[in-house]
Parts: C-alpha cells; sequence; structure tokens
C-alpha cells in the first residue's frame, strides 16, 4: 500500500518528535510476552492511569488484550541490547531470559533496573486507526534504586539522555 504525501509528512513529523523507549510486558492466560513501544502518556493521576497504544498487527496485540495486563517499564541508556532483543519477534526465542525480572500484583514481568516500571491493569480500550488505544489503571509502581540515564528515540534512532545536563 503506497502512503499518500500527508501519511510519510506525518511519519517525518513524528521521527521529529522525541520520546521515551518502554518496553510494554504482559503474563496471563495468553503467556509472558513483551514489545517496544514509545507511544506511552500520562492520563492523569486520580486514579493513576497511563495511556499504550499499540498497534493491532502487533503480535503480542491480542495476548495484551487478552491476560488484560501489562506493565509499561521505562528503559535507561543501558537497556538498548535488551531493546534490539524485544523489537523483533523470534519464534521459540526466550526473550525473558535477558534482563532480571520482579512481579508485581498483576503477574506482568517487571524489570528490576528499570528507571521506573508502572504494573497496570487494562481498563477502556479504544480502537483508532491501526491502533488500539489502551487506558491502564496503574497498580503499583517500581522507581529504581539508582536513577540511570534515559532511552529516547528520535530521528529514527536511539539516543542516550545525560542526568542534569542542561
Amino acid at each position: 500500500m503506497e502512503l499518500s504525501k500527508i501519511q510519510m509528512e506525518f511519519r517525518e513529523g513524528m521521527s521529529r518528535m522525541g520520546a521515551a523507549v518502554n518496553l510494554i510486558t504482559t503474563d496471563g492466560v495468553m503467556g509472558k510476552h513483551g514489545l517496544v513501544a514509545s507511544a506511552v502518556c500520562s492520563v492523569t493521576d486520580a486514579p493513576p492511569t497511563l495511556l499504550v497504544c499499540v498497534n493491532r498487527n502487533a503480535f503480542v496485540h491480542d495476548k495484551l488484550l487478552r491476560n488484560g495486563v501489562l506493565c509499561v517499564n521505562v528503559l535507561t541508556a543501558y537497556h538498548q541490547d535488551l531493546c534490539d532483543v524485544f523489537a523483533r519477534y523470534v519464534e521459540g526465542v526466550d526473550r525473558f531470559a535477558h534482563g532480571d525480572w520482579l512481579t508485581f500484583s498483576t503477574g506482568s514481568p517487571v524489570l528490576s533496573d528499570a528507571n521506573v516500571a508502572f504494573d497496570c491493569r487494562i481498563g477502556t480500550v479504544l480502537e483508532q486507526g491501526s491502533h488500539s488505544v489502551m487506558f491502564c489503571e496503574i497498580k503499583d509502581v517500581h522507581l529504581a534504586q539508582n536513577l540511570d540515564r534515559g532511552l529516547v528515540y528520535f530521528s529514527r534512532d536511539y539516543h542516550k539522555l545525560e542526568i542534569g545536563v542542561a
């Protein structure tokens, strides 16, 4: 399918909007799965809620919805290799063999050294174009003991943020 001019310009424009790199994980009746996503943002703190957008064609999409839970693991600069492991789905590869994982109330995998991990129950789901927009109520928050450099995606590449640099 050929993209229209506005679609191509939109994609280019969005590549210029830096975003945190997150590892979205889930576990439940559909098993343990994960994917990399940058389309995550805060909705409200009463009740604490995040918005997570996932392409409906993603291998993990239906598994997330059926499990009904997910964890948003906000990656550090040192997680780029882990991000690369999860960015591609390869049948039979245990991607969770990489990293140190915990679980909290939802049972979703929590990356122990993520800058922050939000353990969530999926609430309302809206369909928009090619994506599902999931409103996720926070059940637990895991803050890293030591804040580390952040990992962002900007201009179709990973970049490592420095702490305290203006």
